[in-house]
């Protein structure tokens, strides 16, 4: 078991299921010669030729168009956004046709397509490249929706993803890619709609994603020392949601606090006080708590950037509010 970054996790991911499977192939703007803006593709064309780590034009709605004709017709394509908030140039292709083709093709065509990117709140990045596109596509039917989070649940996420037979959205966080953790040096795969427990308690659930389980983390240092439990859901599936995991939590802690970097209003949160409210009220002894970004467009000042997100002494201070 080694030490490797996120990038590259992601990088021998993609490597070994090129290998296996001569129908994987790589696209997207600077992937190939140049290697991918986070280095995810690094080398890899030299490896595997440019036909199948392909440099696109900066056209997004069109090679992602392509992208779901070869997988329409038995190709698995993985494209990389350079960052994921160009991909809404591609919106239609993902949802009129990625989404729904399997469906309105009666079964005929499968869409094994990969889409995946950096995204979510950098360093100064500026609003355009800040975008948390959750819940964009969150409402798009037939799509899957991942956020990886560790180097090791990022490829064995990614070799999940490029199997699939239906299209994933496949979400890397922009700050995370220098992380390093242990990796198997065994090939393992890791389930597309299962969450993560990262901490086991007996007081609250606080259920978080991406980066934000690292300000979570972060928080409960602080939590714990004050003499509180949390326990620690890492949703890394965000469509479809694990519900029954969080239930699992509920049914000890009776308590609910949601921790993302996405916009409250329409966020995934939101999704998942739906779903609770809806099946699992009277499991609640208080109700479900939410900590989001600000309604706004992210600001390239630091400072105020850094006041659009949550920060941990928040966490901190909502958990004992709730428990009060």
């Amino acid at each position: 078991m080694g030490t490797i970054f996120l990038f590259d996790a992601l990088r021998e991911a993609t490597d070994e299921e090129m290998q296996k499977d001569k129908s994987v192939f790589v696209l997207g703007e600077d992937v190939g010669h140049y290697g991918g803006s986070y280095k995810v593709t690094k080398d890899l064309h030299i490896k595997y030729g440019d036909i199948r780590v392909l440099d696109t034009p900066i056209a997004e709605n069109s090679f992602m168009g392509m992208a779901i004709g070869a997988a329409m017709t038995g190709l698995r394509p993985v494209v990389e956004g350079m960052n994921m908030s160009f991909l809404l140039l591609a919106f239609n292709q993902i949802s009129n046709n990625a989404g729904m083709l399997r469906y309105t093709s009666g079964g005929n065509f499968k869409i094994p397509l990969v889409i995946r990117g950096p995204g979510g709140v950098g360093k100064q990045l500026g609003a355009e490249h800040s975008q948390r596109l959750e819940a964009y596509f969150q409402a798009i039917p037939g799509l899957k929706i991942v956020a990886c989070s560790t180097p090791y649940n990022a490829k064995g996420l990614l070799k999940s993803a490029i199997r699939d037979s239906n299209p994933v959205i496949f979400f890397e966080h922009v700050l995370l890619y220098n992380l390093q953790d242990h990796v198997p040096e065994n090939e393992y795969f890791i389930p597309l709609d299962k969450a993560e427990v990262v901490r086991c308690g007996t007081e609250i659930t606080i259920i978080t994603y991406s980066r934000m389980r690292y300000h979570v983390l972060q928080a409960t240092d602080t939590l714990v020392q004050k003499g509180y439990d949390p326990e620690i859901i890492d949703l890394i599936s965000l469509k479809p949601i694990d519900i029954d995991s969080i239930v699992a939590s509920l049914n000890k802690t009776h308590h609910v606090l949601i921790v993302e970097e996405c916009m409250k209003t329409g966020g995934i949160a939101a999704e998942i006080i739906a779903q609770v409210n809806d099946n699992y009220f009277d499991l609640l002894d208080a109700p479900i708590v939410r900590l989001s970004s600000q309604d706004i467009p992210t600001p390239y000042n630091g400072a105020l950037e850094k006041a659009t997100v949550v920060q941990p002494q928040q966490i901190v201070e909502a958990v004992e509010k709730l428990l009060s």
